[in-house]
């Protein structure tokens, strides 16, 4: 399987463009056509220990780029780490690269938060990410930032076999905001999920993309993202599952449904399936659509005001995907911060 392009900051040649078919919604060139100048060195914020603080946890945290801490860690036994991607620049870019190892056996909870404050900058994080056998991670995700932000994140992610991955994203976007999950599935009852939401309004823009690459027989792979885009905003959704030769047995299934608010909103899908593997199961599905006018006008004649019904209709389409996160403490942060940006 071909890896998507990675980029560098300081390399303007290395940004793509539209004419790349994995970039070709999100033209990184047209927004970005020179290397920005290096982000300043910047503190903590006083305030708060961001979104997922009270779950507690090893805090693994980065300002504008720079490590607060370690840049790497090795994960044994059971632990939860909240690892904080904070930006707090004017017009500059910044980049980081994060690694964390989980052992064999271990169980992980990776609460990451994405933190803007300022305005026009830029920021590429790379995350790598592996889940040795037997171990289980849950990734939860949380991005926030500005309007006029530019923000790509790539993730490694290696599951190894009997490993259990699951990854839950949640975004409201930025000028250009790609959140792009390339993940190699070495099967073998290793079990993944890969979920996301995007929740999208004013010009805000959020890619959400995901390689999947079954290396190995008898995997799984299930995703569902959901979207809800207003006013002239754009949401972006490509998933691709690789099924390679060999991997007999795998068993991937990939949902991706959105709700379009506004007559300028737009979303762009492209879920896509690759097999050269006998004896698999694999299907993917596709819709965008409105709200439920049936049910909207239910509400209202029950006295429910229109604003209030479609805010309740929008978190129903939602919570779906809230749901599936498993550790509940976490699931409660993530459905407050969600009703909190319908």
């Amino acid at each position: 399987m071909n890896a998507l392009p990675l980029i560098d900051l300081k390399d303007a040649s290395s940004f793509p463009s539209r004419r790349v078919e994995a970039w070709k919604y999100s033209d990184l060139r047209r927004h970005l056509r020179e290397a920005p100048a290096p982000s300043p060195s910047a503190t903590v914020p006083l305030v708060g220990g961001g979104p997922f603080e009270a779950l507690g946890g090893e805090a693994m945290v980065f300002v504008n780029g720079r490590a607060v801490g370690e840049t790497q860690m090795m994960v044994s036994g059971d632990k939860t780490v909240r690892l904080r991607l904070i930006s707090r620049a004017q017009g500059t870019g910044h980049a980081l690269t994060a690694r964390i190892s989980v052992r064999a056996g271990a169980k992980l909870l990776l609460l990451e938060t994405h933190e803007g404050e300022g305005s026009a900058w830029v920021a590429h994080n790379r995350l790598e990410l592996d889940v040795a056998r037997g171990a289980e991670v849950t990734r939860l995700v949380l991005t926030d930032e500005p309007a006029d932000a530019i923000s790509i994140t790539q993730a490694m992610v290696k599951v190894e076999a009997g490993g259990i991955y699951r990854q839950t994203i949640l975004t409201t976007g930025a000028k250009l905001q790609r959140q792009e999950t390339q993940l190699t599935h070495r099967a073998q009852g290793a079990d993944v999920r890969l979920d996301g939401v995007y929740v999208l309004s004013g010009e805000r823009q959020a890619d959400l993309t995901t390689v999947v690459d079954h290396v190995a027989a008898n995997g799984l792979t299930s995703q569902l993202t959901k979207g809800v885009v207003r006013d002239t905003a754009r949401g972006v959704f490509q998933g691709k599952i690789v099924v390679e030769r060999g991997a007999d047995g795998t068993d991937a299934r990939m949902g991706h449904h959105a709700l379009i608010l506004g007559e300028r909103a737009e979303v762009d899908a492209k879920p896509e399936l690759e097999i050269y593997a006998d004896d698999v199961q694999c299907a993917h599905g596709n819709t965008v659509g409105n709200l439920d006018e049936s049910a909207l006008f239910y509400m209202q004649q029950r006295g429910l005001p229109a604003d209030e019904a479609r805010a309740l209709l929008t978190q129903a389409f939602l919570i779906e995907v809230v749901d599936r996160i498993e550790p509940e403490g976490a699931r409660e942060v993530v459905r407050e911060w969600l009703t909190a940006r319908l």
